[in-house]
């Protein structure tokens, strides 16, 4: 509203004059206020903690991690020989332990599940053992001589059939007899490596996980399968607790041998090879916010071309290319 508005009809027509409280929007072209850069001064504090955020892609999720697990050897050698059954002391012992193929068995049948269905776990810890060395009056000083890591729980979700708790079971039954000799195993037949990864999604890749962290767990066994509780609570899934024992960790990305850069992700990623003709080659150079209208017209395209019509899009001349499904 004007501070100060008045008209007159002159020859047909209205002219009118007023005095308007607010000039700001007389000039916005030349408003300073537009011609300011987007985003916080990278010279600030601020400016420096959000470019870091930036450049990692975010910060780690608590969600986004994969373990991996894997049963042990087991026993190998036939049980049997020369065909008769071999009585012997040793013979007997070694039927009280599971298989090579047994726990092959179980491990391509229920270790994706496994995977799939553990809800938490934790990375170990690592702590370095010193020893205080006093030299005259000086202060002391504490020095390294040894280093050690406790043992790490996960949880896993349990189907109805509690396969998850029978594998763990099955890897304890490697390491001790459970129901005939009661006598320890040897230690390789036992104990195998286990893999914890941290994942990531990087903006450039075409992987939709990517591994941004790794740890590897040497000779880990289950030395501890927690209790079953039932109870009717509204929480109705059942779950399953699990320790796991070991005898040092590394860490993939400074541990390994190999060309590995600390901040990127470990293994191959698969080249995808392009085989959808020019147009698709020139949809993938727009930027991400084109891509998908382009393809979205391309389809299209595709479908209103007479050939293309009669086989909804499958073909399209002269280019033999299956639709884009975005």
């Amino acid at each position: 509203m004007a501070i100060l508005r008045g008209g007159k009809r002159i020859g047909g027509m209205d002219v009118r004059i007023g005095i308007p409280r607010d000039r700001s929007l007389d000039d916005v072209a030349g408003d300073s206020r537009l011609q300011r850069r987007m985003g916080s001064n990278p010279e600030t504090t601020i400016g420096r903690f959000q470019s870091y955020v930036n450049e990692a892609e975010g910060f780690a999720r608590k969600a986004r991690f994969y373990a991996e697990f894997t049963l042990p050897r087991g026993v190998s050698g036939p049980l049997f020989s020369e065909g008769f059954e071999d009585t012997s002391s040793a013979a007997l012992e070694k039927q009280a332990f599971p298989s090579q193929s047994d726990l092959n068995s179980v491990q391509l049948a229920n270790g994706r599940r496994v995977r799939a269905f553990c809800s938490s776990i934790s990375m170990p810890e690592r702590e370095m053992t010193t020893k205080e060395i006093r030299h005259g009056n000086a202060p002391a000083r504490n020095f390294v001589y040894d280093m050690k890591s406790s043992g790490i729980s996960a949880t896993f979700y349990a189907d109805k059939f509690m396969r998850e708790r029978s594998y763990f079971e099955l890897w304890q039954k490697s390491a001790m007899s459970t129901s005939s000799t009661f006598n320890t195993n040897y230690y390789d037949n036992y104990v195998s490596n286990l893999n914890i990864f941290q994942l990531g999604q990087f903006a450039s890749r075409q992987e939709r996980d990517d591994v941004t962290y790794g740890v590897q767990l040497i000779d880990c066994f289950p030395s501890k399968i927690g209790a079953i509780e039932y109870s009717h609570d509204t929480n109705n899934i059942q779950t399953i607790d699990v320790d796991f024992s070991f005898r040092y960790w590394i860490n993939y990305f400074i541990d390994q041998q190999g060309n590995i850069e600390l901040g990127s992700p470990i293994g191959r990623i698969p080249e995808i090879k392009n085989n959808r003709g020019i147009f698709g080659s020139l949809i993938n150079k727009l930027p991400p916010e084109l891509r998908r209208a382009g393809r979205d017209v391309l389809n299209d395209l595709r479908r209103r071309v007479p050939l293309g019509r009669v086989t909804g899009g499958r073909v399209f001349p002269p280019f033999k290319i299956p639709p884009l499904n975005i």
